[in-house]
């Protein structure tokens, strides 16, 4: 079986957790380093039957809830408004790494895009051990879902002072589908991400999971495989807060969940598309580059309005970045603003535009990179017809930098 879909996905978690660092959340020592990697020896394997390298059909909502792989993370993007007609798009992450004996470690980001105010918003908490882990399970153990509530704050507030587990949780929390985000920053991440702000979201899939690469399973080869599936279109409502406003919202959110045994993978980075056109169709595209930053994997998926999933390979589009942007937090320079053009597959050629160029996470206090990953506006048109598409997308962009 090929590796061609998700690819992407698992390589995020290896660049992250793996050739980065995860801080403790009580400490600013690193867990997880590279250069080289040196594991304890692994604990006593547990009664659970492993599913690798041979695959078993994901069950949901058993599969929603926590694995004892390596690497995991549960990952919603999406775009919501207010009754006004203020918009913000949101990122809302719960990683989870498990190497040899060492606790479970955990990271988790939050990201806001204020696209009428011009602002990105962003903060990261780190924790280890199981305390995040409040997931259900039926009488024989196996779980029901995902409840994941991280307290630990940013290893800089650690660092100066703050008490590490003081504040309410980050909980990501579903089953199914039907899922909730409940987070919100402390006085002193408001303060150290220059706006208060926080999400209370409930969340409802309007189409089936889409396994990738067919039935959810994706062999990496010698890297490891893993299991990935994506919950594209899910309705959003609820609750926004920034900087004392409490603002009513609704909107659209992607869902991803990936889980393996799996760690490093390529080593030039990518750019991940996640695109909801206005007529129901969704849309994931990307690109991985190797070290030169050639490009050595192209691959997409597409879900129809009704959830009919169809991979796409690497003939079905192209894509060219737009101009340079320049970090001035990490010196990072990205290519912004995208060209694809999917006529060969799906008769399509958008244009995907941020909402702003500052859309950069500089997570190198808790998973030891810093990446682009931007709400976006979607336009374009199909082969045929006249009637304009548009839509509206989630990018991110892992490169460019050390």
């Amino acid at each position: 079986m090929t590796g061609r879909d998700g690819l992407p996905r698992g390589l995020r978690l290896a660049a992250l957790l793996v050739a980065g660092t995860l801080l403790v959340s009580a400490c600013t020592t690193p867990i997880l380093a590279n250069d080289p990697l040196v594991f304890p020896p692994p604990p006593t394997p547990s009664a659970e039957p492993s599913r690798f390298p041979d695959p078993l059909p994901i069950s949901l909502p058993r599969d929603d809830g926590p694995h004892g792989r390596l690497t995991e993370w549960w990952y919603y993007t999406g775009h919501l408004r207010t009754p006004t007609g203020r918009r913000f798009g949101f990122e809302a992450v719960v990683f989870r790494a498990e190497r040899g004996s060492v606790p479970t470690a955990w990271a988790a980001h939050l990201a806001l895009t204020d696209e009428q105010g011009g602002a990105f918003h962003y903060a990261q908490r780190s924790e280890i051990g199981p305390e995040v882990d409040h997931s259900p399970v039926d009488a024989s153990g196996e779980p029901t879902g995902f409840d994941l509530q991280v307290r630990g704050l940013s290893p800089t507030i650690i660092a100066a002072g703050a008490p590490p587990l003081a504040t309410s949780p980050w909980r990501l929390a579903g089953a199914n589908g039907t899922d909730h985000i409940d987070a919100a920053l402390a006085p002193e991440e408001a303060a150290a991400s220059g706006a208060a702000f926080g999400l209370q979201l409930d969340l409802q899939a309007t189409k089936p999971p889409a396994f990738h690469d067919g039935d959810g399973f994706v062999d990496f080869g010698p890297a490891g495989s893993s299991y990935y599936y994506s919950r594209t279109r899910l309705t959003a409502t609820g609750a926004l807060d920034l900087d004392g406003q409490h603002m009513t919202v609704d909107g659209i959110a992607w869902f991803d969940h990936q889980w393996g045994n799996f760690m490093s993978i390529g080593g030039g980075g990518w750019d991940w598309f996640a695109i909801n056109l206005d007529d129901g169709v969704d849309l994931t595209f990307s690109i991985v580059r190797d070290a030169s930053l050639q490009p050595i994997l192209r691959y997409g998926t597409r879900v129809d309005a009704v959830g009919a999933v169809a991979n796409l390979d690497a003939s079905a589009f192209e894509i060219d970045a737009g101009g340079p942007w320049t970090s001035p937090t990490s010196g990072q320079t990205y290519a912004l603003g995208w060209s694809v053009d999917a006529r060969p597959a799906l008769g399509l050629l958008l244009q995907v535009t941020p909402d702003l160029d500052n859309q950069e996470l500089d997570a190198r206090a808790t998973s030891g990179v810093a990446y682009w990953e931007g709400s976006s506006r979607v336009t374009g048109s199909a082969l045929g017809s006249s009637t304009p598409l548009g839509g509206q997308a989630y990018v991110e962009i892992t490169r460019y930098g050390n």
